[in-house]
């Protein structure tokens, strides 16, 4: 897999407005689907347009992802979005979580999948992730703009990452520093 530089450059191009356009008509197309739509799954699109399907979240997940979007907005405003879809160079992925400030939601406020990542994305573990998927989400997150990916893993422990460095844990957010390092606490 390439390097976040290499693959921030890769995509900065017109390839990268040709997968926008992509993405575009792929998820308006799966949005248009009565047939998908009244199935219980997660989806999310491949590059190449595949729909790509993921089970329900379980009760606890969906737990997480109520409180996380909860105290995120009541610590710093703006937007939460519950099940947020993001427009990537791999397809449409759909954040768990994802925050944004008023003034960037302004620019996206219309899309259907969003062309700018959130600035904070988060991901709540399922026990179907892989390290490596949560890696390559990460990656996609930072090159369509998130500032910083948050992890909440199995046991309710926050990891974050940031854009300058999307490989390496920090110890806190630097967006939302007050946000407790696990769900449960605080």
């Amino acid at each position: 897999m390439k390097g976040h530089n290499e693959m921030a450059s890769s995509i900065s191009d017109s390839s990268r407005l040709e997968q926008l356009e992509l993405n575009r008509v792929r998820w308006s197309k799966v949005l248009a689907d009565s047939d998908l739509a009244r199935l219980t799954y997660r989806i999310e699109t491949s590059r190449t347009g595949q729909i790509i399907m993921t089970p329900p979240a379980t009760g606890g997940h969906s737990d997480a992802q109520g409180e996380i979007a909860f105290r995120i907005r009541q610590m710093l405003g703006g937007r939460t979005l519950p099940e947020c879809p993001i427009s990537t160079s791999d397809g449409v992925k759909v954040a768990d979580v994802g925050w944004y400030s008023e003034e960037r939601f302004q620019l996206v406020r219309e899309q259907q999948a969003f062309e700018l990542a959130p600035e904070i994305c988060v991901e709540v573990l399922s026990r179907s992730n892989t390290a490596e998927e949560m890696r390559t989400k990460r990656q996609l997150y930072f090159e369509a703009g998130a500032q910083e990916v948050w992890i909440c893993d199995l046991t309710s422990k926050m990891h974050f990452y940031a854009t300058s460095d999307p490989d390496s844990r920090i110890s806190m957010s630097s967006r939302c520093p007050n946000f407790p390092l696990a769900i449960s606490d605080g």
